[in-house]
């Protein structure tokens, strides 16, 4: 018996050895589920150590941005405190990195079609951490703002490129799940942000402790751009680039595992590498971008409800540790003294820490349910959700201060949830999956760029219009806002549920 197995072995060994290589396309070889030799498939197909590189190291500029971003929101009062800023001065400090992102997508994220995501993978990390360093020694107000201008670059570029590194060697089935729990990592990071401020204060209770807050993520990030020279380039964008070779010696290293298999990829060659301007990045990739039909329904679909979800996730989210010390009565302007100041940013980093767990919560229910309700569905009840806890929290205001503060928390608490398994999740999803490989970051950055005006024009203003019309007022308009995303969504819906990359092509 053995030894009939061992020849029937040798001689399909033999048989497979001279026939001609059988060409497939690179998607088909990351979705094949393995078999055990029965013939039983595997229920879930298991991912490669390369590929378990890949996602946690695409986790890194989510849980950055989620860091930085919140982190602002509670470290912006001692730096307006340090150099003496008006309202003005506090909403560019707000605003300075959500401002950096808008470029950083529109810009660099584009040019991961031409140079390639693994290159551009590397670059933001480098320049996210060249700017960290910067921010921690800065001495004066504008230095600030360059820095976290700077920092907001890097994260920009990160939207596109992030998505792709995972969408793009990942499963198809599992592609949703995997892009929102790397995406996970920037409620992971608003939550360490802000725990990580109340603990600074704790350690360093003077003014100047903003600096500690940022240097904190200095050699974590050193370690990830480390991590990033190691992992191979896109195959589909190999491919795209007429790169045979290359893409198949970069799908034998994405896909090594033990046992091997499989153990020869044999790439499909393009029919045609395409000559437009679509994958030179920058302006050309945008312009052929326009010029494709169907492509401006995608950027109705990824930027317009982007853009709106952006005004109430970054006005919430930064500024709810000042909306919780003035609902405590401890209003940041009105501190007659450091040791004031700082106790009442240490209450207000708590109190944000209790409230950004939904965020969490949330994300957890998107990845749950993304792959098996569809990213439209979350998305449209998401944005209904939020206008739902936005209203509660207006509430609070009106039904006796007793009920204030509870009311805050509660509606916060839902806006958070409902926008995490929504809008906030989704919105990133969908960008990166409704555009054509040839200009995918291109058009990936651009609905970035868009939400980022959203959330630059929020930042700015919030502080400013808190100040003017009160907090009832700009709660009314998130919460239109909220519902006009629905509707959006909706009418321009495209579900991207469990298609293959190249189908959606």
């Amino acid at each position: 018996m053995a030894e009939v197995d061992a020849r029937t072995i040798v001689e399909v060994a033999e048989k497979v050895a001279f026939e001609p290589p059988e060409y497939r396309q690179a998607g088909d070889y990351i979705d094949e589920t393995p078999v055990w030799r029965d013939g039983t498939p595997l229920r879930q197909i298991a991912l490669t150590p390369m590929q378990w590189r890949i996602w946690w190291l695409a986790t890194a500029g989510k849980f950055f941005e989620g860091m930085i971003v919140f982190m602002t929101g509670v470290s912006h009062t001692l730096i307006a405190t340090e150099f003496g800023l008006s309202a003005v001065g506090v909403g560019l400090i707000s605003a300075a990195t959500l401002f950096g992102i808008l470029i950083g997508a529109v810009t660099l994220g584009g040019l991961s079609d031409h140079y390639g995501r693994r290159n551009m993978f590397i670059i933001e990390m480098v320049v996210f951490v060249f700017f960290l360093v910067v921010l921690a020694f800065a001495q004066s107000y504008l230095v600030v703002l360059i820095a976290l201008f700077g920092l907001g670059v890097a994260l920009g570029c990160d939207y596109p490129t992030a998505h792709m590194v995972i969408s793009e060697n990942m499963p198809s089935r599992e592609r949703g799940r995997l892009v929102l729990g790397a995406f996970s990592f920037q409620a992971i990071g608003a939550l360490v942000g802000t725990g990580m401020c109340y603990l600074v204060l704790v350690w360093f209770p003077f003014i100047e402790a903003w600096r500690y807050m940022y240097a904190a993520a200095i050699i974590p990030a050193v370690l990830v751009t480390i991590g990033r020279f190691y992992i191979p380039e896109s195959a589909m964008w190999l491919l795209e680039k007429g790169r045979v070779s290359e893409a198949e010696k970069s799908m034998t290293q994405l896909l090594r595992r033990y046992p091997q298999y499989p153990n020869r990829v044999v790439l499909e060659p393009p029919k045609d590498v395409r000559a437009d301007k679509a994958s030179e990045g920058g302006l050309a990739s945008l312009k052929a971008l326009f010029r494709e039909r169907k492509a401006r329904r995608a950027i109705m679909l990824s930027s317009v409800p982007w853009f709106l979800q952006d005004l109430g996730t970054y006005g919430i989210g930064i500024f709810t540790p000042v909306v919780l010390a003035t609902a405590f009565g401890n209003a940041p302007g009105h501190a007659r003294s450091t040791a004031e100041l700082v106790g009442n940013d240490m209450l207000a980093a708590k109190g944000a820490a209790m409230i950004d767990v939904l965020l969490i919560v949330g994300i957890i229910f998107a990845i749950l349910l993304a792959d098996k309700v569809g990213r439209i569905r979350l998305q449209v009840f998401g944005f209904i959700g939020c206008a739902v806890g936005l209203f509660v929290a207006s509430l609070g205001g009106h039904l006796g201060e007793s009920m204030q503060v509870p009311l805050i928390f509660a509606g916060f608490m839902l806006f958070n949830f409902m926008n995490n398994l929504g809008p906030n999740a989704q919105t990133y999803l969908i960008a990166g999956e409704v555009f054509p490989t040839r200009f995918r970051g291109a058009g990936a950055g651009l609905a970035a760029s868009i939400a980022k005006i959203g959330a630059v024009t929020t930042a700015f203003l919030f502080p400013v219009l808190l100040a003017a019309i009160g907090t009832d007022a700009l709660l009314a308009g998130l919460i239109i806002t909220s519902l006009i995303g629905a509707w959006v969504t909706w009418k321009y819906r495209i579900e991207t549920r469990g298609k293959a990359l190249a189908e959606l092509d």
